[in-house]
């Protein structure tokens, strides 16, 4: 008997979660080892996230631990959304037990919003953000999340049916 494998790219809300697991492992991983968020912190980090998320309206999502004198990022793990994806299972959780509770530094976290999110008017983002019952209060940023002083490396592939979260890290 031969076994087929067909991949559809046809993905739901479902596996949107599915994805996203590894990614909320991770950051509550390095809120834990940082000691710099509550794991309410996080729970409220991540409702936004997936409300997003779930609405095919997030791009990227970006955690640094900054230097508190100068703001510049020490290191970072972002997650890039590929929607169009061909992997059907996820990796496990990454192994972030290299960040550290250094003194003088702090967490912060950088969504990118997809094309789909910057065609709405921005009265429809706002109505989006009351109707899901956001719970964090998101401004603008200018960090360059590339982070060309940093090395990159792409670590944990997360995926469900074609939809994929890719972890890259920086140091």
């Amino acid at each position: 008997m031969y076994g087929t494998n067909t991949i559809t790219g046809t993905y739901t809300v479902i596996d949107v979660r599915k994805t996203f697991e590894g990614c909320e492992a991770d950051i509550r991983t390095i809120a834990r080892r940082t000691d710099k968020w509550t794991m309410s912190y996080v729970d409220n980090l991540f409702h936004d996230i997936m409300e997003l998320a779930e609405s095919d309206y997030l791009k990227t999502v970006t955690i640094t631990l900054n230097n508190s004198s100068n703001d510049n990022a020490i290191r970072a793990a972002k997650f890039s959304v590929n929607a169009n994806g061909t992997a059907t299972s996820s990796e496990r959780a990454g192994n972030n037990n290299d960040w550290e509770n250094l003194p003088n530094t702090y967490l912060s976290v950088i969504l990118s919003y997809s094309d789909k999110w910057h065609a709405l008017p921005l009265s429809e983002q706002v109505k989006f953000q009351q109707n899901h019952y956001f719970k964090m209060q998101w401004v603008s940023s200018s960090v360059n999340t590339n982070f060309p002083h940093l090395n990159n490396n792409n670590a944990q592939l997360y995926a469900s049916k074609g939809y994929e979260l890719q972890k890259t890290n920086f140091k």
